[in-house]
């Protein structure tokens, strides 16, 4: 009998709840963070673009106001570069192959630095006469770096994106498989409540007999009918065809 089996059957479901309610937090808490770690990232990757654009809104005022004035200058021309690059070679080559004593070492190191240190002079004197192009550089290196900075943000976050899927679509199984459980459990600890309650009824009956079966005179409308009164559907049909009071005078009243 179905009673019989609802005991079983509701311990089971409660199992598979138990069983299933670990791995569905679990679930939950690994997609929770996923999303969190996403937005993190996002976050910090919106924050470095907003920082590098108005840069890039600012090289380009830059870029006009240096062309309208007679062009792109080059801080370090490429004749420069050489010329330092051949002399600090020169240098070093001396202090390589030549068996130099302390002194002569040390006049070749001295030369050395006093090349980099006009090549400094001479950087800054160029900076000095072209202050837009000094800043052209400085800020393009910095927007540079910052949106270099957000494209790792960005990789970062599609890849932890990604990852995150095969995780959300688990919670979504487990949550869908908690709701079935929840609902069959529920239906089948409701049907064991009416099981119950209609036993009890039937056992009212059984003890008290048809007349005060649960508590109700079962049997009142059946003696009421051998007594000569009129059933209870009778009754019922009864009421329902005696015309209420003053339905008939207004009826008249209508047809006068």
């Amino acid at each position: 009998m179905l009673r019989d089996a609802l005991p079983g059957v509701i311990r089971t479901l409660q199992a598979e709840e138990e069983a299933i309610l670990p791995k569905l937090r679990r679930s939950v808490e690994s997609n929770e963070k996923s999303n969190k770690e996403v937005a993190r990232l996002k976050k910090e990757r919106n924050e470095l673009r907003d920082k590098a654009r108005p840069k890039l809104a600012r090289l380009q005022q830059l870029r006009t106001s240096i062309d309208e004035s007679g062009g792109m200058i080059t801080l370090e021309p490429k004749w420069a570069k050489e010329r330092l690059e051949e002399k600090i070679t020169d240098i070093e080559n001396k202090i390589e192959t030549q068996a130099l004593d302390h002194k002569a070492e040390g006049e070749l190191i001295a030369a050395r630095s006093q090349l980099l240190k006009e090549n400094e002079m001479w950087l800054q004197t160029r900076r000095e006469s072209n202050p837009s192009v000094v800043e052209y550089i400085a800020t393009r290196k910095e927007m540079s770096n910052l949106f270099k900075k957000a494209d790792r943000k960005h990789a970062a976050m599609v890849e932890l994106s990604e990852k995150g899927r095969p995780i959300y679509s688990k919670r979504v199984t487990l949550e869908q498989e908690h709701k079935e459980i929840r609902k069959q459990l529920d239906r089948a600890m409701e049907l064991e409540l009416q099981s119950v309650a209609s036993v009890k009824y039937w056992e009212e009956v059984v003890k008290n007999g048809f007349e005060k079966g649960a508590g109700h005179d079962l049997l009142q409308n059946s003696r009421s009918v051998e007594e000569g009164g009129a059933a209870s559907f009778a009754t019922k049909a009864k009421s329902r065809k005696t015309p209420k009071k003053g339905s008939r005078s207004r009826k008249g009243g209508e047809e006068e």
